[in-house]
């Protein structure tokens, strides 16, 4: 049924992922400016405006497909099994594009040493999600063992 708790924990895991277009996973001081990167792009404070100086079209269209994984698993509620290959489909992707963020700032940054200052609210939302994700297969498993106790009583 759409009203379950996995329902929740999937629609939680697509708005934290979308969350990367928001938030910078990385900032980076750079002549008295800084400089941000999100999903979409490096962003730059330039004469008191943020523009956008690289943009990351890849990144931001597998960021999308990514997301929308978990949606799409919210209307498979009448197949459970393929909700939970799904999920499991949505974490690797979901590890696979934090390793291309890794890559993609080490492309921009070069040899600029990251400190924990440096970090934005973005490099924690890919970890939340899988977070999300997992939640929503325990859910999905403990409907299926309820369903299974009630065809044993049936039968």
């Amino acid at each position: 049924m759409i009203q379950r708790i996995q329902t929740i924990w999937f629609f939680l895991a697509t708005v934290t992922f979308y969350a990367l277009f928001l938030f910078a996973y990385v900032h980076v001081p750079q002549n008295g400016s800084a400089r941000a990167l999100k999903v979409s792009g490096v962003y730059e404070s330039l004469n008191g405006q943020v523009v956008i100086t690289e943009q990351f079209l890849g990144l931001s269209i597998a960021t999308a497909l990514i997301g929308a994984l978990p949606f799409f698993a919210i209307f498979l509620f009448k197949d459970r099994k393929k909700q939970i290959a799904i999920a499991y489909v949505a974490i690797i992707a979901i590890l696979g594009h934090f390793f291309w963020l890794y890559k993609t700032t080490k492309g921009v940054i070069g040899d600029f040493q990251l400190q924990p200052a440096n970090y934005g609210i973005g490099i924690f939302l890919p970890s939340i999600t899988i977070l999300f994700l997992i939640f929503a297969i325990k859910g999905i498993r403990k409907d299926e063992k309820l369903i299974r106790s009630t065809d044993r009583l049936r039968g």
